[in-house]
């Protein structure tokens, strides 16, 4: 049973709003995604299929289980974003900890895949459990340097050859370990769920939509929604609200007077090019560190045609003074300074980008050298993420219902999108809108893209309109 009469209304169309209108257009409720910007997804960035959070040192072993489980599902359900090459997790000497002590985890994390794997056979997406991470000593990594750098890739083995060879053997502890934690691609899911959204009768898309009110309508048992489209006023009813607002949820919140307790922090990934790299052929690269230190985590992310997205979780680079703030007692809404607004809605000065995308470089090159060699790419990628609570570590979040008929979305990381969803679908079975056997439902993920040629050309022409190079929009390493 679905009401197809049943409205929603969802505020924000970044990857939570997007994901959220696919799925209940694709059950057929009448759906309407209210966006700000021309295109979706153009939130905060992210790179990287945590399935596991390997990543995050700090974060409690029931966050990393979660991850990844929600990193198996996002998978399977959007497929046409992954960049399906693994993840070299390396400890710089000046480390405070040992590579051994992350073993513990990984061991946890490869029985938790297999439980996965023995209840549905269709989660095995992350290659054999058995492979799902694997360690190498000096002596091997030694040996891989002396072989030659392969074209496209397969093992293990091959993947850590390009690595092998960069790498400056004197400033890293081994173990070097790599987990099958995977790349994701913001332009393309940007693509994908733009074209699915379009051709879906059930699905009316407002960009270029500012919602400034929201009024409870007590007759009808839903919200009036006030929104300016074309320099034009209007208002519809709907039966159901979902605030998918990002950095910008605690506007919505102080509409509705909802409770609420969180932080927005401005995050951003810089863009290099190194034209004697060929990206295609590395992993992804995490050297750990402690965050806000001059020793913060680097994070090497590579795209195709020499191109690489860079972090380093110093003060310097990717962690910005003043840039994680909290709500107040008199609004839900935490105010962040001018200056990154003014980074989010108009531009970056070419001297900033080239101070921090300098000091990403810099970073990176201490243990990769010949990386030093790289250049500015283009403007970084940019963006502010809510994090509910007071918790500035916090990975695993979904969603909460702080008013009847209301939903506000709390995603993190992109993979914790399909719980979020679910959780609003149980929702909706209590108010009569669906039956509870589409909560969880997953079969139709096969069908939420067009042709990948079609879905190339719209991811590309999203990343020119945004002013960054064609190439992030392309995977290293489609699957198969």
């Amino acid at each position: 049973m679905i009401n197809k009469k049943a409205k929603i209304a969802i505020v924000g169309g970044g990857v939570a709003g997007a994901s959220a209108a696919l799925y209940f257009g694709k059950l057929r409720l009448d759906v309407t995604l209210f966006e700000k910007e021309p295109s979706l997804v153009s939130g905060p960035p992210f790179c990287h299929l945590h399935a596991g959070g390997n990543l995050y040192r700090e974060i409690s072993d029931a966050q990393c289980v979660t991850l990844l489980k929600q990193s198996i599902d996002f998978l399977r359900f959007y497929p046409y974003i992954v960049d399906y090459r693994p993840t070299v997790i390396i400890l710089p000497t000046t480390d405070k900890s040992t590579p051994e002590a992350l073993l513990p985890r990984l061991e946890l994390l490869t029985k938790e895949y297999e439980a996965l794997i023995a209840k549905d056979t269709n989660n095995e997406v992350l290659g054999k459990p058995e492979n799902y991470y694997k360690s190498y000593s000096k002596e091997q990594i030694e040996a891989l340097r002396e072989q030659e750098t392969l074209a496209h890739p397969q093992s293990c083995d091959e993947w850590m050859i390009p690595v092998a060879k960069r790498i400056d053997l004197e400033k890293v502890q081994f173990p070097l370990i790599m987990v099958q934690e995977y790349g994701l691609n913001l332009f393309r899911l940007a693509a994908g769920t733009a074209l699915t959204l379009e051709a879906l009768e059930s699905v009316t898309l407002h960009t270029n939509s500012i919602v400034h009110n929201v009024q409870k309508n007590y007759d009808l048992d839903g919200w009036d929604i006030s929104y300016i489209q074309e320099d034009k006023s209007q208002t519809a009813h709907f039966d159901y609200l979902i605030n998918a607002a990002g950095f910008r949820t605690g506007k919505i919140d102080d509409l509705l007077g909802a409770p609420c307790k969180a932080m927005v922090e401005f995050k951003a990934a810089y863009v290099s090019h190194c034209e004697t790299f060929e990206s295609t052929k590395f992993p992804e690269i995490i050297f750990h560190g402690e965050r806000g230190t001059p020793r913060g985590m680097g994070q090497f992310t590579p795209y195709p045609h020499g191109y690489f997205q860079l972090h380093g979780m110093t003060k310097e680079i990717t962690l910005y003074e003043d840039g994680l703030v909290a709500n107040t007692m008199v609004s839900c809404q935490p105010k962040l300074g001018q200056d990154f607004i003014d980074k989010i809605e108009k531009s970056w000065t070419k001297e900033e980008t080239q101070k921090r995308t300098n000091a990403a470089i810099k970073h990176l090159s201490q243990f990769i050298p010949s990386f030093a060699k790289a250049k500015v790419g283009s403007k970084p990628l940019f963006g502010a993420q809510q994090i509910p609570g007071d918790d500035p570590t916090l990975r695993v979040a979904e969603v909460s219902f702080p008013r009847e008929r209301y939903a506000r979305c709390e995603i993190v990381k992109v993979s914790s999108v399909l719980d979020m969803i679910d959780a609003i679908a149980k929702e909706f079975v209590k108010l009569g809108f669906v039956n509870d056997e589409v909560v969880g439902t997953r079969e139709f993920a096969r069908h939420l893209h067009s042709d990948e040629a079609i879905l190339s050309k719209r991811a590309e022409s999203i990343a020119k309109e945004r002013t960054y190079p064609a190439a992030l929009a392309n995977r290293t390493v489609p699957k198969g």
